[in-house]
Formats: structure tokens, sequence, C-alpha cells
């Protein structure tokens, strides 16, 4: 039972083994590039960012991040090179353009037709019910 608890332990822990640790210069630059990969999507999972994602295009781009930091790039260089190389889509905030208005304003959108039909549907004049004749002595009831 003890054997099957550490398997177990060790096969929960292999994926914080799983991101390459990187040589950073100093403790500024780990929190810059930790809080730059945050703001950053994964392109295959697309609902995670690059900080927590496993996939090899998502390593690829921490190394890149890291390459561009390095190379002396600031974070607003950094994320322009990947939106012009990936589009808005790799930014977890993309800015409020006419490209993206769907993006930002699609889900009001969305809501506001539902609240519509909604009302129009509540407000509709019910239909009135028919008499029920009853046939023994011909009267409605």
């Amino acid at each position: 039972m003890k054997k099957l608890i550490v398997v177990l332990l060790l096969m929960i822990a292999l994926p914080v083994a799983a991101i390459d640790p990187l040589p950073f210069a100093d403790r500024a630059e780990e929190v810059r590039f930790q809080d730059l990969v945050r703001e950053l999507r994964c392109l295959v999972c697309q609902n995670q960012n690059l900080a927590d994602s496993d996939a090899t295009l998502a390593k690829d781009l921490r190394a890149e991040v890291f390459e561009l930091m390095r190379s002396g790039k600031n974070n607003t260089e950094i994320k322009q090179f990947l939106t012009d190389r990936y589009g808005d889509f790799v930014l977890y905030k993309p800015p409020v353009k006419p490209g993206t208005w769907l993006l930002w304003f699609g889900p009001l959108l969305v809501l506001a037709i539902g609240f519509w039909i909604a009302r129009r549907l509540m407000r509709r004049p019910q239909a009135s019910e028919t008499p029920i004749r009853n046939d023994q002595d011909g009267e409605f009831s």
C-alpha cells in the first residue's frame, strides 16, 4: 500500500518538473518573466496561459519570451512581437479595436438579445381559454 501511495505522489509531482528552469539573472527578472507569461495565452491549450501550459509550443514560447527579455526588449515590445506573429489571440487582454469588438462586446450583445426575446415572449398576450361545452345540459363551463 505504501508503494502505491509513493507511486501516486510521484505521478502527481511529474507535471511540476515539466517546466524547464531558466537561468534568471536576479529575482526581479524572474518576477517580470512570470508576470509576462501569465498575460500571454497558450495557442494550443487556448484556456491556459503560457505559465500554466505544458504544451510543446508553450515551452517554445516561454523560451522565446526569455530570449527576448535577455536581448533587452521591454514587455510592450515582446507583446507586440508575439501579436505581430500570432495575432491578438495570444494576449489574454486584447486591445479594444474594431477587429476585437466582437470579442469584447459579443457576450453583452448575446445577453441583450436574450433579454429582448424573453421580454417579448413574456409580454405576448396569452391565448384565452376556449369554453368547454358540457354535453349533458348544453351549457358551457
